[in-house]
């Protein structure tokens, strides 16, 4: 059968693949179907072709998977938060693992290896503590609001509609986020429309209103509001200021203001309009300082599950010397500092590592040093090896330089948490030239969606090792 744009065909989705889709074939051509469920027959309309695969939207479902099951959102399947909400979450951890199990395979060329049952997350809904919400000049409209278009059409606060960069859905509800955090968002937005000042346009880049980020302390039950602004123009957010107050449990407002044509919710610039600027909230028994920028894990109580993961294959004895690569505020740092004997952080994040330092402090563990600057360079500038190193990179994963300053140190354990199977699998690949990868234990911290936490297990290869020493050299 001949697959070509826009042709409509009857296929089954046989299984799921990185980034959510259904994985369909086509006499051995691979067709990806947003929103396909293993098990479904569909029809479905090709809207891209490549040489090698298609991609294809479902247009009705012919046989539903048993696995498949009724949606609570009703903007699943136009915004970019969930895309898997339309699949049981039992389901939904078992593909998790076999995304993990694949990429190991097919992109790491590693041999099988004991990949664990994931770790589920104890909130299925409610569970992220940060949402970033765009305000945009141009509404997306749903396709039950085509007939007829609502009011305010210049005008949206929500969310973007996946692949695009100024397509906004107005968001009126996230089930992802505690139900209060609702009421701040419908509270901003009255107060946005009924304000004098237009919503900024990415193709224009004119108006005032750019993001809003609210920020939870599930430790605390209080909120940040971070409302970010093409400018500081006096008075604008009074009214917002005293909505959100009485909505009430808002700790701090803060107005960020930012210029830069990017779409990124980050300012220039700040001006704390009401509280301390920041919140304070815990993973596990420790306390940790969350600035406006600053990265915190959005899923706590399943942060605290993983970072257990962390320490018990670190196997810290009291003694242990660790170094965390890409150690952020330094939430690993922390909780792994009681049980070693020494922590060093490298992080590339000036902020970061002044919110690390506080972060210590306000958990009195004496035991950590952060270093500020490039990994690679950093690692470069160490003179002798730690026993333990834990690796919690971006998406991207690792650079190949600092790969081979790790190779040339050669620690006896190496504990790498990942957010991406297809980066881990890579990385991995290039350390198994001296490591053998033990295990894997995935932990769940975004359910209803396709990613997925893994924490890996490496330990070094029986070989003759020349002691790591390198001259000290001076660290900006």
């Amino acid at each position: 059968m001949t697959v070509r744009k826009g042709r409509e065909l009857e296929i089954t989705v046989e299984k799921t693949a990185y980034r959510g889709m259904g994985v369909a074939r086509l006499d051995g051509f691979v067709v990806f179907v947003k929103g396909g469920v293993p098990g479904d027959v569909v029809n479905a309309r090709i809207y891209r072709k490549k040489r090698s695969f298609a991609e294809a939207e479902i247009t009705e479902v012919v046989s539903s998977s048993p696995d498949r099951c009724r949606p609570p959102c009703r903007y699943f399947g136009f915004c970019g938060g969930c895309q898997w909400q339309h699949i049981t979450y039992e389901k939904q951890l078992a593909y998790k693992r076999d995304q993990v199990e694949e990429s190991l395979v097919h992109i790491g060329g590693l041999e099988p290896v004991a990949v664990h049952e994931p770790i589920p997350s104890p909130d299925l809904y409610g569970y992220r503590n940060k949402m970033e919400f765009s305000f945009s000049d141009r509404r997306w409209l749903l396709p039950s609001e085509y007939e007829e278009k609502p009011a305010g059409m210049d005008f949206a606060l929500g969310l973007h509609v996946p692949g695009t960069f100024n397509k906004v859905i107005d968001i009126d509800r996230c089930l992802l986020q505690n139900e209060h955090g609702n009421r701040l968002l419908e509270e901003t937005k009255r107060c946005a429309l009924e304000s004098d000042l237009p919503a900024y346009g990415l193709k224009s880049h004119q108006g005032f209103w750019r993001f809003l980020t609210l920020r939870h302390s599930t430790a605390d039950d209080n909120w940040m509001v971070n409302i970010i602004t093409s400018d500081k123009t006096p008075g604008a957010l009074d009214r917002v200021l005293d909505a959100v107050k009485v909505a009430g449990r808002v700790k701090t407002v803060v107005n960020s203001i930012t210029s830069r044509r990017s779409g990124v919710a980050v300012g220039e610039s700040r001006e704390i309009l009401t509280g301390a600027g920041f919140l304070t909230d815990r993973i596990g028994p420790f306390s940790f300082r969350i600035s406006p920028d600053s990265f915190f894990q959005v899923n706590p109580p399943a942060a605290e599950i993983l970072y257990r993961v962390v320490e018990k294959y670190a196997e810290l004895d009291g003694k242990t010397d660790v170094l965390d690569l890409y150690s952020g505020t330094g939430t690993i740092p922390v909780f792994l500092a009681r049980k070693a004997g020494s922590v060093t952080g490298i992080e590339m994040s000036r902020d970061a590592v002044d919110d690390a330092f506080q972060n210590c402090r306000m958990n009195g563990v004496g035991n950590c040093r952060f270093l500020c600057g490039d990994t690679g360079e950093v690692l470069a500038g160490l003179s002798s090896a730690p026993d333990v190193v834990v690796i919690d990179p971006p998406r991207a994963g690792m650079h190949k330089d600092v790969i081979g300053r790790i190779l040339e140190m050669l620690p006896e354990r190496i504990v790498y948490v990942s957010c991406n199977p297809t980066t881990l699998a890579r990385d991995l690949a290039m350390l198994g030239t001296a490591y053998e990868l033990r295990e894997i234990q995935p932990v769940d911290m975004f359910p209803h969606t396709y990613h997925i936490e893994t924490v890996a297990l490496l330990t070094r290869r029986s070989l003759t090792v020349t002691a790591f020493v390198r001259p000290a050299q001076s660290l900006s």
